[in-house]
Parts: structure tokens; C-alpha cells; sequence
């Protein structure tokens, strides 16, 4: 059985004080007793701060992105070493704002993404589709082919150890107030679901946590949890606020597969 995982990533948001006082106030309503597994994304000047107060908590704590590279002359970029000493656990890889506004590319993803597992860290990888490209029709050929590039090369030792979590997060639906119904998302995350299984073979495949990230919300938490190939949430906006996100760990408390 799969844990169901919700994670909120700040993006570039938030003043340190600001970070502080959401991440006490999450610990603070923090519901008691969860089986799902939590992690909180603050920004790379953030970590530290949010991690001291949440570090007696069941949450964990996540990055933002991370570079391929060992500790070096690689001006503005941040390393695995540096994410470890910071207790960092989980670190997002692909998200669809650094592919479509930063040009983040797959062959560059798939460095991040070995590099981050190799040394201990659990990638999140994003994959989705933008509104031209699921209105051509082509939302499982650029899932696809994402999974595709961005897992080659992939250890299976990794996915025994539980170091990856892939998240479908339509790009259309992030940020605008669309979101997928909860048919269309599961429709997807069966999809991707057979598509790791080709790549690593059913045993392991449906080991592998799917979250969904698109305007996730707590009107619409408990909904999407409850389909069968959809294990969490990759919170956005919605994290910002201590009501939203800990209703949507509660919904995830509720649900029954």
C-alpha cells in the first residue's frame, strides 16, 4: 500500500518572518496521529529557518531544485551536499516553471534528477502537459516522453530505496484556478503508472508515489485522493495558507483505498 504524500511548495514566495510564521503555524494545527508522509518547499534563504522549527514534527522538509554538479565554481547554484547539511530530504525536479519560464530542459533534468538520488535525496519529478498540447491530443505522448528522457539511467537500486516520487501537474492547471477532475487526473496518473512500469517492471512501478499538482485545494483534496493512481498532493498556492494545506492533510488522513 503507498503512503499518500502532500507537499507544499512556497515557490518564490515569502519573507523570512512570513516563512517562520507558516511553518509555525502548520506545526501548531499539525493534525495528530497522520499516516500520510508531509513535506514543506520553502525557498533555498528559507530552509534553515523552517527547518529548526519543524524538525520535531512529522513534516519534512524539501528544496526547490538542485544542481548535478559536486561542490565547486558554479556561481548561484546549490549542491546535494548543501541540501543534506541542511536536512533537506525531498527535492523538486522538473517543475513546470523551470521548464516553460526558465527553459529547463530533460537531458539538464535528468542530471538533476540521477544526481539528487545518488546522493540520498528523494526527487520529486514533475511531468505535464500545457493547454495547446492537451487540446492536440498529445498529453500522454509528452508525458511520455518526459518520464521517458528525465528517468534514464535511472538505478532500480533507487526505486527499491524509495528515492523517487513523480508528480503529474498539468501546466494549464497550475496557477490559474483550473483544475483537472478528478477523472482526468486519474486518467493520467494510470497512464504515467504504466509507463514506469514499462521502464522498471510492475513490482516496482506500483511502488512509486504519484502525487497530482494543479490548483490543488481543499475544496477538491478529498476527491482526488480517493482515485486509485493518485497517492498526494503537490500544493501550490494553496500551502501559503495554514487552513488550506492542513485541511488537505487531513482529507488525506480520511481517504480509504
Amino acid at each position: 500500500m503507498r503512503k499518500l504524500f502532500i507537499a507544499g511548495n512556497w515557490k518564490m514566495n515569502l519573507t523570512l518572518a512570513k516563512s517562520v510564521d507558516l511553518a509555525t503555524g502548520l506545526k501548531q494545527n499539525f493534525p495528530a496521529a497522520t499516516s500520510a508522509q508531509v513535506a514543506l518547499i520553502p525557498a533555498f534563504v528559507h530552509l534553515a529557518a523552517v527547518r529548526q522549527i519543524i524538525q520535531d514534527t512529522p513534516m519534512a522538509l524539501g528544496a526547490q531544485d538542485v544542481y548535478f554538479e559536486k561542490p565547486g565554481a558554479f556561481t548561484g547554484e546549490v549542491s546535494t551536499e548543501m541540501l543534506k547539511e541542511l536536512g533537506v530530504k525531498y527535492v523538486l525536479v522538473g517543475h513546470s516553471e523551470r521548464r516553460h519560464i526558465l527553459g529547463e530542459t530533460d537531458p539538464l533534468l535528468n542530471k538533476k534528477l540521477r544526481a539528487a538520488i545518488n546522493a540520498g535525496l528523494t526527487a520529486i519529478l514533475c511531468v505535464g502537459e500545457t493547454i495547446e498540447q492537451r487540446k492536440a491530443n498529445r498529453t500522454e505522448v509528452v508525458v511520455g516522453e518526459q518520464l521517458t528522457r528525465d528517468l534514464a539511467q535511472v538505478p532500480n537500486e533507487a526505486l527499491d530505496a524509495g528515492h523517487l516520487v513523480i508528480a503529474y501537474e498539468p501546466v494549464w492547471a497550475i496557477g490559474t484556478g483550473l483544475t483537472a477532475t478528478p477523472a482526468q487526473a486519474q486518467e493520467v496518473h494510470a497512464f504515467i503508472r504504466g509507463e514506469l512500469r514499462r521502464l522498471f517492471g510492475s513490482d516496482r512501478a506500483d511502488r512509486i508515489q504519484i502525487q497530482y499538482g494543479g490548483s490543488a485545494k481543499k475544496a477538491n483534496a478529498a476527491e482526488l485522493l480517493a482515485q486509485p493512481d493518485i497517492d498526494g498532493l503537490l500544493v501550490g498556492g494553496a500551502s501559503l495558507i495554514v487552513e488550506e494545506f492542513i485541511a488537505m492533510v487531513r482529507a488525506a488522513k480520511e481517504v480509504k483505498k
